[in-house]
């Protein structure tokens, strides 16, 4: 809190955040640059009653652009803690169903979190490699209605994994990472899931844990260390994994039958790690594959339109609209996404729409040319 009372303090007030903001530009009145302003007049003043406080989508546009470098996004974060003890609450996505499933992983919980492995490929329950999953087995009945298995994800990665002769471990004991508790302001609860999760990975004997989800692999690498210490494994993203893997091995991959495809840069894979070339260089490993960039790409790239399942509004589902468009204009068939809440959001925001593009997911793409 005071690394963010210090850097707020250098702000020159030039207004390149709320320039830079997505939200800003969909959300009148809505301005980075005011909400410093007014916690430097008034210390923990009405910023704590206001809705501003929980419609930040905390994807750091506005950070990579200050001239100064105050990551807004944690200053606001700082603050969403605060506003719960006033009863300034979110408005919780899905009827709070998320919030709610967290919130029972961080107690004693019997899970069967390896089911949808049976057929989709081999695991072990000790070995080198751990890969974590993230919430996708439950995001997959949650989602049903959008005719989307997000479950398809971890599958398609178990399946080139497996590809490349590796049987990693997955576990029923691996709880949810807590990004967005973090994000929403819950510590409490943020703390006692990294703590689980990180006995989990021990117990394993992993020494490399893999990641699909850019949430997950950002919050283990970024606000984990805080909570438990330097982490006694490595961390890698499966893009840059397979960057690294692939061209190694003896894996041939057929032609692309997608027709044009561009590339959604996820906000945390990308501003916040700075994961830009690794999911470009994949694509490109697929014969005669046609990408084709977006206008807003890498760190220009514009959010998926909501954050730790909350907020989501006529704002976001603006956002989404403008992404799919912007995929449309440049003539793209498919836009390709590394990130499950980002093809959530897009698909979601597809559905209402005759856009006539379709989201698929990164890994997708990949293993259907195995």
């Amino acid at each position: 809190m005071q690394l963010t009372k210090q850097q707020i303090d250098y702000c020159m007030e030039c207004g390149v955040c709320t320039g830079s903001c997505p939200i800003s530009q969909e959300r009148p009145g809505f301005s980075p640059r005011q909400m410093i302003k007014r916690t430097l007049v008034e210390p923990d003043g009405n910023i704590l009653q206001s809705d501003d406080v929980w419609a930040c989508l905390s994807c750091s546009r506005c950070s990579d652009r200050c001239p100064v470098g105050i990551d807004f996004p944690e200053f606001i974060r700082s603050y969403r803690q605060k506003a719960k003890v006033l009863a300034n609450l979110p408005k919780e996505s899905h009827h709070g169903i998320f919030q709610t499933i967290t919130t029972i992983q961080s107690g004693t919980l019997h899970q069967n979190r390896t089911a949808w492995t049976a057929g989709a490929g081999t695991i072990k329950e000790k070995g080198e490699y751990f890969y974590f999953v993230g919430c996708a087995p439950f995001h997959n009945p949650v989602f049903k209605y959008l005719d989307l298995n997000v479950i398809d994800i971890p599958k398609n990665i178990l399946k080139i994994l497996n590809a490349l002769g590796i049987e990693p471990v997955i576990s029923n004991d691996e709880r949810c990472c807590g990004h967005d508790s973090y994000w929403g302001g819950n510590e409490e609860l943020f703390a006692k899931l990294a703590r689980k999760n990180v006995e989990t990975i021990v117990a394993s004997g992993a020494k490399t844990v893999i990641f699909g989800c850019p949430e997950g692999y950002a919050t283990f690498k970024e606000h984990y260390p805080a909570i438990v210490g330097d982490l006694p494994f490595e961390i890698r993203h499966i893009s840059e994994f397979l960057v690294e893997k692939l061209p190694a091995s003896e894996i041939t991959l057929k032609k692309s039958v997608n027709g044009t495809v561009t590339f959604h840069d996820p906000c945390r894979l990308g501003r916040r790690m700075g994961m830009y070339e690794q999911p470009r260089q994949l694509i490109n490993m697929v014969p005669d594959t046609v990408f084709k960039e977006m206008d807003n790409n890498r760190q220009n790239a514009v959010c998926c339109g909501t954050t730790a399942w909350m907020e989501c509004s006529s704002c976001s589902k603006t956002m989404q609209t403008k992404r799919l468009m912007e995929a449309k204009q440049i003539g793209a068939q498919t836009i390709i996404t590394a990130c499950p809440k980002c093809q959530i959001h897009l698909t979601c925001a597809k559905s209402n729409t005759d856009i006539d593009v379709e989201v698929k997911d990164l890994y997708a793409y990949l293993a259907e040319q195995l």
